[in-house]
């Protein structure tokens, strides 16, 4: 099946609504303090608060993994979220992606096959770019093929294109739709457009033209509130994980209210289709 049929099979709908769920720091990292029972324990309560909602999909990220490393990560890492992850399955049956920063792509395949995650965000799918925490390579041919050796083929690869918190100087001569057509040429299963910052809405004119230009999935991957979610309906995916939070930080706890509105302007969205 092409990228769009494995997408409505993925998520039961050619909509999906994917939460977010920011895991708390992880073993080695600067602020860790709490037992891989107690991160598990958190991230399994906001999946049940997403689920509840109405949530199509979740995803685990290691956002409080600051200040982030390149890839590749430790060990320590890729244990712990597949651990927190296949509580999160085995809690919610929905479907889960992995994200695991800065870069590590390769681990988030290997989290996700073992955790039975369905997809994975990746961020320097095509086109190297200077990120935070330095100059981030693509890496399409060797993740595809990493996926194929370990047998990981059933995770699909949703790509970061011109990823935020970067500078993409390097590529200036390239837009975002040609980075979109090459991610898709590379066999990407979906690309992810972005503001410039986590938080930070993505325009919506970039979302067109990206959904013009190739015929994956297109997701939006950040921020996404109730009073915008209509000017984002060439989208297929949103990704929604700073305003459905308390005071619209990442960091903090899940705003129940804000989360029922989310979904609720999704569900408005979807019905005006």
């Amino acid at each position: 099946m092409d990228s769009r049929e494995s997408f409505r099979h993925l998520f039961g709908a050619p909509r999906a609504l994917i939460g977010m769920i920011h895991v708390g720091a992880l073993p080695g990292t600067p602020t860790s303090h709490h037992a891989i029972d107690k991160l598990a324990q958190e991230a399994v309560t906001e999946a049940r608060v997403y689920r509840d909602a109405g949530f199509t999909a979740l995803m685990i990220e290691n956002m409080h993994d600051r200040p982030y490393v390149k890839a590749p990560a430790g060990p320590e890492i890729v244990a712990a979220m597949a651990v927190i992850g296949r509580e999160i399955k085995r809690e919610t049956g929905l479907p889960l992606g992995v994200q695991v920063l800065a870069g590590a792509n390769r681990e988030a395949i290997a989290v996700a096959h073992a955790c039975g995650a369905e997809f994975v965000r990746v961020e320097g799918f095509v086109f190297a770019h200077v990120a935070d925490e330095g100059t981030i390579e693509a890496s399409a041919g060797d993740l595809l093929r990493y996926r194929r050796a370990i047998g990981a083929e059933r995770v699909r690869v949703f790509a970061d294109i011109k990823k935020k918190h970067s500078a993409h100087a390097i590529t200036a001569d390239v837009s975002l739709a040609e980075t979109a057509k090459a991610a898709e040429f590379f066999l990407v299963d979906g690309v992810i457009v972005t503001g410039t910052a986590t938080g930070e809405p993505a325009v919506p004119a970039d979302v067109d033209s990206v959904a013009k230009a190739v015929h994956t999935p297109v997701l939006v991957g950040s921020g996404l509130a109730p009073d915008n979610f209509a000017r984002y309906a060439a989208a297929d995916g949103f990704i929604v994980g700073s305003s459905v939070k308390q005071g619209g930080l990442w960091s903090n706890p899940l705003d129940r209210a804000a989360v029922d509105a989310v979904a609720q302007a999704f569900a408005g969205l979807v019905a005006r289709a």
